[in-house]
């Protein structure tokens, strides 16, 4: 990356409002650029990345199956984002199904039916095993009494990226586990942040979003010429602004991994 653009890049960060995040790397050179990459955001939904390899993991080793049914009660049914909400009566979904949603449209029934099934506990001390140290877990998605109580879901810009850099090498548990969470991620439908402007169809993104009043996050797999990881992580922001801001350093970033 040109000093020029590392600049810009930082200059656009620095301006914006509230709490943001940024990493880059270049998975052919190397290149990386920071902004506030190792801190603690409000996860919203990008949490589902991370629960989402966890659950991956503990099938590859013989502890879950994604072929387990569960049963989706009325009061599990969670608002805004997702399918599951929608549907008349308690439909029986397979786990396979609930983590394609969670990821796909980001369905918060099927998260939360997923944390619910595994536990925090397990899915943070496996958060622990898979190399983050301070993105965390804390409660089901809508949990206002925890909230109240400061319990928030937490990520780090920098760990998501590692983890995305891991899938893309093939190292996160193994060359299929890797490649099915890749392809996952690769059915995403939120699709105006990072491919906003590059997403005409022709560039594949493996991507997880996250949003909330004030909040806007997005992190993911680019595939241009030279294929990036690019982190995006912003709370207490102006969420329109930061996110024509997540579209333009995007398509700088993969018009210089292009050249």
């Amino acid at each position: 990356m040109n000093e020029t653009l590392k600049e810009k890049i930082l200059d656009g960060l620095k301006k914006q409002t509230g709490h943001v995040g940024f990493y880059y790397k270049n998975l052919v050179t190397g290149d990386t650029l920071g902004y506030q990459e190792k801190e603690q955001f409000l996860a919203a939904s990008v949490i589902k990345l991370p629960i989402f390899m966890c659950i991956s993991k503990w099938v590859h080793e013989g502890k879950a199956s994604m072929d387990e049914i569960l049963c989706v009660k009325e009061e599990m049914k969670m608002p805004i984002c997702g399918a599951l909400t929608l549907f008349t009566g308690e439909p029986e979904v397979d786990i396979r199904t609930l983590c394609n949603l969670m990821i796909s449209i980001s369905d918060n029934t099927a998260t939360n039916m997923l944390i619910n099934r595994f536990g925090i506990r397990a899915f943070q001390d496996e958060f622990s095993r898979i190399g983050l140290k301070n993105t965390r877990l804390n409660r089901i998605l809508f949990d206002e009494e925890a909230g109240a109580r400061g319990l928030e879901n937490r990520i780090v810009p920098e760990e998501m990226g590692v983890l995305l850099e891991k899938i893309y090498r093939r190292s996160f548990v193994s060359a299929q586990v890797s490649e099915d969470i890749e392809k996952t991620l690769l059915l995403q439908q939120i699709n105006h942040k990072i491919c906003g402007i590059i997403g005409d169809g022709t560039v594949p993104v493996a991507h997880k979003t996250g949003e909330d009043e004030d909040l806007s996050n997005d992190v993911g797999l680019v595939y241009a010429g030279q294929p990036f990881v690019v982190c995006f992580a912003g709370h207490d922001t102006c969420a329109s602004d930061f996110e024509d801001l997540i579209r333009h350093i995007s398509a700088d970033l993969f018009e210089a991994c292009n050249k």
